[in-house]
């Protein structure tokens, strides 16, 4: 007679959300560059335990955003261009690559994927800018037929999230963006695969260009920020 088994309640992940509260103050800069963390600051501010903290810490020093301080604890990466553009470089092939599998389907991509683009170009919360370029993104993604695109992708998005929210308050070019993504769309839904991937490469290439140009400017700039005061709040 097999044993009866109690369901458990359904319940996010701690380790991942403190993965993600970790990893939202880092890419808007509430975190900076070069600042120290401890599981017991963490712990406190985030209102858990130091276990999570501890799991979630040693996954962000797997992906390459915190490394170990001196002492004890760790502290936030330094911003690096040239990573940056290298993992722009790895994106782009994916980017094209999905774009032109979506076109040989005619996919239309849901116009309120770009209205809301425009609108959080128009706005001032760099959050609701950075999830509307991934949410159109990883529509086309979801439209190529291959998941293993959209798997693959998360990992440097995670990457260029942190290198985007660091310049996407001083940027004047966000809704001229979105007239590319507007270009892409239209090319994926004629099932024109070869100019889809092309423009899918020309924006790629463009924003790489930029985002390092501007990376490069803020890294030189003596107003870096360096507010930590937006790591807060009880995770349940």
């Amino acid at each position: 007679m097999s044993m009866p088994l109690v369901q458990i309640p359904a319940a996010p992940d701690l380790v991942d959300q403190v993965y993600r509260a970790l990893l939202d103050a880092i890419s808007s800069g509430s975190l900076a560059p070069g600042e120290r963390l401890t599981q017991e600051d963490i712990a406190r501010r985030l209102n858990v335990s130091r276990q999570p903290v501890l799991q979630a810490l040693r996954l962000l020093k797997k992906d390459g955003f915190v490394h170990d301080a001196p002492g004890r604890g760790v502290w936030v990466a330094p911003l690096d261009v040239e990573w940056t553009r290298k993992v722009y470089q790895v994106r782009g092939a994916l980017d094209m690559l999905a774009a032109r599998l979506a076109a040989a389907q005619c996919f239309r991509i849901d116009p309120k994927l770009i209205e809301r683009g425009r609108r959080a170009a128009r706005g001032r919360s760099v959050e609701a800018m950075l999830d509307a370029d991934m949410a159109f993104h990883q529509a086309i993604y979801a439209a190529s037929g291959n998941a293993l695109i959209g798997q693959s992708a998360d990992h440097h998005w995670r990457h260029l999230r942190r290198a985007m929210g660091a310049v996407l308050q001083s940027a004047t070019q966000r809704e001229s963006l979105w007239d590319e993504h507007q270009s892409i769309a239209d090319a994926i839904a004629s099932g024109d695969a070869d100019g889809a991937a092309r423009l899918s490469n020309d924006h790629g290439a463009e924003a790489s260009a930029n985002l390092g140009r501007r990376l490069a400017e803020r890294l030189n700039s003596p107003a870096l920020s360096t507010s930590t005061n937006a790591l807060s709040g009880d995770i349940r």
